[in-house]
């Protein structure tokens, strides 16, 4: 059994490695691999199978801060800036300094999910954690995907993050509310919401992955605050074993993400996800 319980957080951190930044959303896969397939809460308690994949996604966040350590250096001022291009290094004193990715620009994303998040937050745990709400939230994240693929101008104006301004930045932020709606996916709002306002699929992405870190550290802060009792001796190693996992896997797929996203846009990940409600509609209600 002990062997098991291992087993089920190596999977679940995979689970959430591979989908917290790829547009598909990794709260839905959580949602649709624990509680069809592995039902952790019956290898354990359900606080601490909730507690759980809070603790993973604090894996998913080093990894992107891993990934984005420099850029995360220059705006906590630990670093002198380096603003970079796709093909150059432009010295900063040749940059405007609001042509510079700021912390401001980091906070006017967050606002609009965050004051959302605070007033619906006690609706969105009663009401929009099940598997029916993710496939309907997998279907319509899906037909946002594709309508921004299909209408985004044909030559983004922002080619880097560093060019986003203050107005497009809150403009994502807005966009990013869509995914309180569980199985919606953070990345595939905001990827989607950037490109749709001119930015490139990888300046959309990048800005998409620095905004996750504070927004995900403080939901992932307070939850663990809330639940710290929850955590037994017994449950260690599984939070270990799936934290661990959970960042090696989120950090070799944002590696390929982030060169792929230009190339093969989200198309792909749009049709997986209608692909997946669909086998997921026949399972659970046929």
């Amino acid at each position: 059994m002990e062997i098991w319980k291992l087993c089920v957080a190596l999977m679940l951190g995979l689970v959430e490695g591979l989908t917290e930044f790829a547009p598909v959303s990794s709260t839905g896969h959580m949602i649709i691999v624990d509680d069809l397939l592995l039902k952790s809460k019956d290898l354990f308690s359900a606080e601490i199978a909730n507690t759980f994949k809070i603790v993973i996604q604090l894996g998913s966040i080093l990894a992107v801060v891993v990934v984005f350590r420099e850029r995360f250096m220059t705006l906590l001022h630990l670093k002198k800036q380096t603003v970079i291009t796709r093909n150059q290094f432009i010295d900063p004193k040749n940059l405007l300094p609001q042509r510079r990715l700021q912390l401001k620009h980091i906070i006017v994303g967050l606002l609009p999910a965050l004051i959302l998040g605070f007033l619906f937050s006690d609706f969105i745990d009663e009401h929009l954690f099940s598997v029916g709400t993710v496939i309907g939230a997998l279907v319509v994240g899906a037909i946002w995907m594709i309508a921004a693929d299909f209408l985004r101008p044909r030559k983004p104006t922002i080619e880097s993050v560093d060019q986003i301004t203050l107005p497009k930045a809150f403009m994502m932020g807005v966009m990013q509310c869509l995914a309180l709606w569980p199985g919606f996916s953070r990345s595939g709002a905001t990827i989607s919401g950037g490109v749709l306002i001119g930015l490139s699929h990888r300046a959309a992405a990048d800005f998409s992955f620095i905004m996750a870190v504070p927004i995900m550290l403080g939901a992932s802060s307070l939850s663990m605050l809330k639940h710290w009792k929850d955590i037994t001796p017994g449950s260690i190693p599984f939070f270990i074993v799936g934290f661990i996992s959970a960042f090696l896997c989120a950090l070799v797929v944002m590696h390929f993400f982030l060169k792929l996203i230009d190339k093969i846009k989200l198309l792909p990940f749009a049709i997986y996800r209608i692909v997946l409600s669909i086998a997921l509609y026949f399972i659970v209600f046929s």
